[in-house]
């Protein structure tokens, strides 16, 4: 029996079905492209009469009839009007073809890569052990689940990191628990990457932790006059959600900037008239006290105790305003016994002016700032000399300072925390956490946890800041090194020294005259001459 040959179509091996294929595809990208506006036009139209019709039935029945003659009475109108139809008509087509446009998918529309999938399903999975009980009949987060159900709102960088996150967690979690959000937030900081800091807000209503990754602040902003009202100190930069204020300024390149400041109010209507820094070596507490008093300087007088005895502030001995620079226990005992007698004087001061009728006297209303670094070091000294601690004498300035326009501003490295008097804890409610090594460090000190985790190496000047009750910032101190210091950057040390008052001794040191028991001596009294009941206090000022 003779074989039938096959059919053309399956000799030829599938080319012609292939080359019927590139044909109507051809034919179907032509017709497209022809018919585009018509289908951009019937695609509009049906968009419009979704939204009318999900319109119509979100309006409430009683409210439908008034509606319905409203669209009619419109109709009416433009079916009257003037060329009313064909305007109509252009309109519906104009909104048609704006509606039916193709539009370009949103970022997280697309939805997530397959490196990124990879990355949230590992991090849901180091929640689960977190988030799960077995108690939970239908668990929001079990080994081996659904991830979307639970990360959402994701956002990554050019690096494939994380950048923002929304994670849902089970409603019996304990989240008003400060340890069981630290736990959390560790986690995250350690899976979405060391070397930044996130900011966590935690939404206890709708059970929802939002994790955002938090610019650097800038670390180039130098030592400058900043613009502020009389009593207000600029402690650092911080970021812009934070605060509803920013400050000009010039960075170390000279270029003019608005940057949002951490102010610190000052005077006798402060909430927080008094300061305690705490600080790690290096991490920028003599900064800070440098750039605080060089903003004192400008309207009131300064005594600086150096109880570490590094001679960081030499470069304000013998300026004007500069009541003093102490470096040893002996001055350091004077200068603080001082401040608090001048406390009491310009109390006593105050009360004989207010009950006269009279201003305060110009020597009362000025303010005085009293920084202390360092003062549990002189505590151990005093100890084994068999002397008072000095930082007894702080009592008095913080207690009344307000008052009498005292501030008294008190640095303190973490480990001798401890050994500061009880008072300064008490009455330094306005507060700032140099490089701490971790959000418990401090909370310890702040009286409550940041909302962002401290990265891995911070820069120095960088912490975190609270003034009294308020949220915990971001702090960034300015650039303000030693000018005498070799080692810092010359254009900082030429900005530190365009801001320090000429030499020349405060008036208080030429009324006292030189000392009996040293050759160059300083007065630390505020002691007017009409006043002769009231023996000043002679402080000596510590060589260089």
């Amino acid at each position: 029996m003779a074989r039938r040959p096959l059919p053309r179509i399956l000799r030829d091996g599938g080319a012609s079905l292939a080359r019927g294929r590139d044909l109507a595809r051809s034919a179907a990208d032509g017709a497209s492209d022809v018919l585009r506006p018509l289908i951009v036009l019937c695609r509009g139209l049906v968009r419009l009469l979704a939204a009318g019709r999900r319109r119509w039935t979100a309006t409430p029945k009683e409210r439908r009839g008034a509606l319905f003659l409203l669209a009619a009475a419109a109709v009416l109108a433009v079916a009257l009007a003037p060329y009313g139809p064909v305007s109509a008509l252009v309109a519906v087509l104009a909104a048609a073809a704006w509606l039916g446009r193709d539009r370009a998918p949103a970022p997280g529309e697309s939805g997530p890569g397959e490196e990124q999938s990879a990355r949230l399903a590992t991090l849901y999975e180091a929640l689960v052990p977190y988030f799960a009980v077995p108690e939970d009949p239908e668990p929001l987060y079990a080994h081996g689940g659904d991830w979307q159900r639970a990360l959402g709102d994701f956002g990554f960088d050019e690096r494939g990191r994380l950048t923002a996150l929304t994670v849902a967690y089970p409603a019996y979690f304990a989240d008003g628990d400060a340890d069981s959000r630290a736990r959390i937030e560790r986690l995250l900081h350690a899976k979405c990457g060391r070397g930044r800091e996130y900011h966590f807000a935690w939404d206890e209503e709708a059970n929802r932790l939002t994790l955002t990754a938090l610019p650097p602040l800038p670390t180039d902003i130098p030592a400058q006059p900043f613009v502020t009202s009389p009593g207000e100190v600029v402690l650092g930069l911080t970021d812009a959600l934070a605060v509803p204020r920013t400050v000009p300024l010039v960075d170390a390149e000279g270029a003019a900037r608005d940057v949002p400041p951490v102010v610190w109010r000052t005077g006798n209507r402060s909430p927080e008239p008094h300061l305690l820094v705490a600080g790690r070596p290096g991490s920028g507490t003599s900064t800070l006290l440098r750039a605080i008093a060089l903003q004192a300087l400008r309207g009131g007088d300064v005594l600086v105790v150096d109880g570490g005895g590094t001679g960081d502030y030499t470069c304000f001995v013998g300026r004007a305003g500069v009541l003093g620079v102490e470096c040893g226990l002996m001055g350091a005992l004077g200068a603080l016994e001082w401040a608090a007698r001048e406390t009491e004087r310009r109390l006593v001061a105050a009360d004989r002016a207010r009950q006269g009728g009279e201003a305060p006297p110009e020597d009362v209303v000025r303010p005085l700032w009293v920084l202390v670094d360092r003062p549990a070091v002189l505590g151990h000294l005093a100890r084994a000399e068999g002397l008072a601690d000095p930082q007894s004498h702080l009592r008095v300035p913080l207690r009344h300072g307000r008052a009498a326009r005292v501030t008294v501003v008190v640095a303190e490295q973490y480990e001798c925390v401890d050994g500061l008097d009880p008072v300064v804890a008490q009455y330094a409610k306005a507060r700032v956490a140099l490089a701490p090594t971790s959000a418990r460090q401090a909370a310890e000190i702040l009286g409550a946890a940041p909302q962002s985790a401290p990265a891995g190496e911070l820069p120095p000047g960088r912490g975190y800041a609270r003034l009294g009750t308020g949220p915990v910032l971001r702090l960034q101190v300015p650039a303000t090194p030693d000018p005498y210091d070799d080692s810092a950057a010359d254009t900082l040390r030429e900005a530190v020294l365009a801001l320090l008052p000429q030499r020349g001794g405060s008036n208080l040191a030429k009324q006292a005259g030189p000392a009996e028991d040293a050759p160059q001596a300083v007065t630390a009294s505020a002691e007017p001459e009409k006043e002769p009941t009231t023996r000043p206090v002679r402080v000596s000022v510590a060589e260089a």
